[in-house]
């Protein structure tokens, strides 16, 4: 029989076998799988700040802020599981701290390209930050048009008995890019991205993309809304 310290989340299987263990021993490892997961959450804050930090830097020195927004989500306990799964990792706190580098997530929107290269530039170079992964889908687009850069961060936590990093991962894109990610996803969800329709998706998204390259581009000069021009495009 298994300990109940191998198990991570009580799901059918497991519920019969936390009713057998000790009141005392489940308690523990509930207790560490919040711990951990308030490390994970810690780690969002320590990211979001250093973010937030050098935004406030580019309006204090130039009146000028390359990030347009910062949106964060730590992974439910059931998704967690549900790709540890599909992973064919171990279900035990072990296996998520060892196997899973996207529980704590943040995503970055700027203004233009120049501005998500500069930041993933700036944040890497701080003392404190290891890179654990990089891709570009940016310059390396997915088949569906998707772009973003996505980096994979190890962050130090200071607690009160000890330091520990944990991984963070970041997404990196501009506002056409989250644009078309969302409308993309939605779409799909509803069964109306037709192949061609993709491709009108995708051509707009890269017409879009390639005016991002230059603040005070005179496309968005013109350009007052961002999703009427790629529906007018697509459509």
């Amino acid at each position: 029989m298994k300990k109940i310290h191998d198990v991570l989340l009580l799901d059918e299987e497991n519920l019969a076998l936390a009713a057998k263990a000790e009141i005392d021993t489940v308690s523990d490892v509930i207790k560490e799988f919040r711990v951990l997961m308030q490390m994970y959450s810690a780690g969002i804050s320590v990211v979001k700040t250093k973010l937030e930090t050098l935004d406030e830097e580019f309006r204090a020195k130039y009146d000028y802020n390359p990030i347009h927004h910062i949106e964060s989500r730590l992974k439910e306990p059931r998704s967690i599981f549900e790709k540890m799964r599909r992973m064919g990792l171990p279900p035990t706190l072990g296996g998520m701290k060892g196997g899973l580098t996207d529980i704590a997530g943040v995503r970055v929107v700027c203004n233009y390209i120049q501005d998500a290269e500069m930041i993933a530039e700036l944040l890497l170079s701080q003392d404190d930050v290891s890179l654990i992964k990089k891709t570009d889908y940016i310059h390396n687009p997915k088949e569906s048009g998707y772009r973003s850069l996505h980096i994979v961060i190890e962050v130090p936590i200071f607690l009160s008995d000890r330091t520990e990093r944990v991984p963070v991962e970041i997404q990196i894109r501009t506002i056409a890019m989250d644009f078309w990610a969302s409308l993309e996803h939605k779409m799909y969800l509803v069964g109306l991205l037709r192949d061609d329709l993709q491709r009108n998706l995708t051509s707009a998204v890269h017409l879009l993309s390639a005016n991002c390259l230059q603040p005070h581009s005179k496309f968005f000069l013109h350009t007052p809304d961002i999703s009427s021009c790629i529906i007018l495009h697509v459509f």
